[in-house]
């Protein structure tokens, strides 16, 4: 995470302070890197220099418009699943040619709405969703793009709740049954088939899923040639890990290096356009979560520090026994404690670090880093918890790009019950 670095003993970053951070918007504060952000695209982006390439940012890891216009600028794609991420696009200025809207649960309306937009392809997953998608097409008058997304059955090895590649998960179309789906697709007259795509699952460190997953997707174009179905792209996902503590993922260009080498002994160089799905790639590692210790404690032998993040501002340790580095903003030279981090809420379940060696005290502030995917976004108002202000560092310049709720915000949406007139 090299836009987060100690300068002086103090954890900044870019130019700024975190301390600075949080005497200015509180605490807990996520704190996203612009430069992190454009750094880790540009690895992407450059790793398919020369190729015809889509990098589509996954925006589910985290949908801040300010995230979303940076890659917007930079020329990026979206990989969306759901109306609602379709307006956080243009409402991004990202431009609708390069959606794609993947999600194995599309309503009309948001077909709709995508077939209005202009969207470069739905990613279809089921032979139901091609009907509803052919009929509310044709009632538009649109003919839709779509790309099949295919399960390969390859397992990712990563967390089961973050694997999409297997036969027992619920995404894409088995492989079997692929040609079938695609023969009826291209019989309908608002349906336009242009690829094929296949995403195995998320936080993947190895190589091998992807190339087993590949092998699999060029057997199918092979098929669909032989019955005279041709494809114009191949959408090969995303789903590439990050650093949180001692994991060892591939670079961007080694990656790139391994499929484009199959691709080319399939084909011979002559090999449809690509595009990619990342999402926690792009954006893990461009943020942190910002928090205060409110009280240090020991319960027997076991010792505890108190923080005011809690679940409902970062799940992934409650919900996927998920690790994050937790380093302290201003290091101290006192001897560490070994503390479990844990927040307010009335659940045992809520804690974000546990046996974390540090040399702390009450009212020092923590740095809880990878916090940039599946953050924010994840955010709940569990305990009537407001959720947390996020900002946007560029170099020295400090972004509010999501204010603080307050609970007054979340009471006026709410109404009591009115008692009935005598």
């Amino acid at each position: 995470m090299s836009a987060f670095a100690y300068v002086s003993g103090e954890l900044c970053a870019e130019r700024v302070p975190l301390a600075q951070i949080a005497e200015q918007f509180g605490t807990p504060c996520y704190v996203y890197s612009r430069a992190a952000l454009e750094s880790n695209y540009g690895a992407f982006d450059g790793a398919l220099a020369g190729l015809p390439h889509l990098v589509c940012y996954a925006m589910k890891a985290n949908p801040n418009l300010a995230v979303l216009n940076v890659f917007a600028r930079l020329g990026s794609g979206f990989d969306i699943v759901s109306g609602g991420e379709l307006a956080r696009v243009m409402a991004a200025r990202g431009d609708p040619a390069k959606v794609v809207f993947s999600g194995v649960g599309k309503t009309a309306d948001e077909m709709r709405a995508a077939l209005r937009a202009g969207i470069h392809c739905f990613n279809v997953e089921s032979a139901p969703e091609l009907d509803r998608l052919a009929g509310v097409a044709s009632a538009a008058g649109e003919r839709a793009r779509v790309s099949f997304r295919v399960n390969p059955d390859v397992d990712a090895r990563t967390h089961p709740y973050i694997s999409t590649g297997l036969k027992e998960n619920k995404f894409g179309i088995a492989c079997e049954e692929a040609v079938p789906v695609y023969r009826r697709a291209i019989s309908l007259a608002n349906i336009d088939v242009v690829g094929i795509d296949c995403h195995i699952g998320s936080q993947i460190t190895e190589i091998a899923p992807f190339l087993a997953a590949l092998d699999r997707v060029l057997e199918l174009v092979d098929q669909l040639a032989a019955a005279g179905i041709g494809i114009r792209h191949l959408d090969l996902g995303g789903g590439l890990g990050i650093c949180y503590s001692d994991e060892t993922p591939p670079a961007p260009q080694a990656l790139m290096d391994a499929l484009f080498s199959r691709i080319d002994q399939w084909r011979g160089g002559e090999a449809p356009a690509v595009l990619f799905e990342f999402g926690r790639a792009l954006v893990g590692n461009a943020g942190l979560l910002l928090t205060r210790t409110e009280y240090l404690k020991q319960n027997y032998d076991k010792r505890f520090a108190i923080v005011d993040a809690a679940m409902n501002d970062l799940i992934r340790p409650s919900l996927y026994d998920a690790y994050h580095r937790i380093e302290p903003v201003v290091q101290r030279s006192g001897p560490p404690a070994l503390l479990d981090i844990v927040g307010p809420i009335c659940e045992s379940g809520d804690w974000l670090g546990r046996d974390r060696s540090l040399a702390i005290e009450a009212g020092d502030l923590l740095a809880i880093l990878s916090a940039g995917a599946y953050g924010a976004v994840m955010s709940s108002n569990y305990n009537t918890r407001a959720r947390a202000a996020e900002v946007l560092i560029d170099g020295g310049r400090v972004y509010a790009v999501r204010p603080r709720e307050t609970v007054a915000e979340l009471l006026a949406a709410e109404r009591r019950l009115q008692a009935p007139t005598a």
